[in-house]
């Protein structure tokens, strides 16, 4: 058995084939496989499908495919010598075909579309979110209270008090708003023009509030060492 590709117009296949059948025995299985009629077909031999070069013309229907040095991977091109009767190659010209178009508004008024099928069905964008658990919040913070928040830099302590506990408009859950004692902040208490507490700008945050721990912090102190030629 040889390995080899199969081409005609409107198909292109790997095919095992027995060395030892005639040009007209080969034709006749063709014909189911390419759509050619087997007394219509053309049969060239080319090289592999990198090397498209014609090595043998399979015109002799009593002759054994072994007599043309047939091998693994070369390529059975069959052509059509009566295309028109056959419609050969037609099936894949698409140059006189009308294209179907329409716009977007058109396509998401349509209710027999994808986009209506998954509409209907809250499927991808369109399914409800999945509600997420709420973050708890102790009941230690309290408007007032001072506190520190997690910081991702081991060596900064972020402290402040407490000045706002509840739901926002800017997020979903509650949050706790926080006065930092540094401008270590993100606003003024303020959000998308929604005011929660009031402090200078770059002073205020809002985390949740599994990032906050409540105690007896101090106010950071600035180490500043007096020079003795100022006063």
């Amino acid at each position: 058995m040889v390995n080899v590709w199969v081409k005609s117009p409107d198909t292109h296949s790997e095919r095992r084939i027995e060395p030892h059948l005639t040009v007209e025995q080969l034709k006749n299985k063709l014909e189911p496989i390419t759509g050619i009629p087997a007394g219509n077909q053309i049969i060239t031999l080319l090289d592999s499908e990198q090397d498209p070069r014609v090595v043998a013309t399979l015109d002799d229907d009593t002759k054994m495919l072994g007599f043309y040095g047939l091998h693994d991977w070369q390529v059975i091109k069959v052509d059509d010598s009566n295309p028109s009767a056959t419609f050969t190659g037609q099936l894949t010209d698409f140059t006189n075909v009308e294209k179907f178009e329409i716009t977007e508004e058109e396509y998401a008024q349509r209710r027999d579309t994808v986009l209506a099928f998954k509409q209907r069905n809250k499927m991808g964008r369109f399914g409800e979110a999945e509600a997420k658990p709420d973050t708890p919040v102790s009941t230690e913070v309290v408007v007032g209270a001072r506190c520190e928040v997690d910081s991702t830099d081991a060596d900064l302590r972020k402290r402040g008090t407490v000045r706002f506990v509840g739901p926002t408009k800017f997020a979903a859950g509650v949050w706790v708003g926080i006065e930092y004692d540094e401008p270590l902040g993100k606003n003024d208490g303020s959000v998308n023009g929604e005011r929660y507490f009031s402090c200078g700008n770059k002073y205020g945050v809002f985390v949740r509030g599994d990032k906050v721990q409540v105690g007896d912090f101090p106010a950071e102190e600035l180490d500043l060492e007096l020079d003795e030629e100022e006063m």
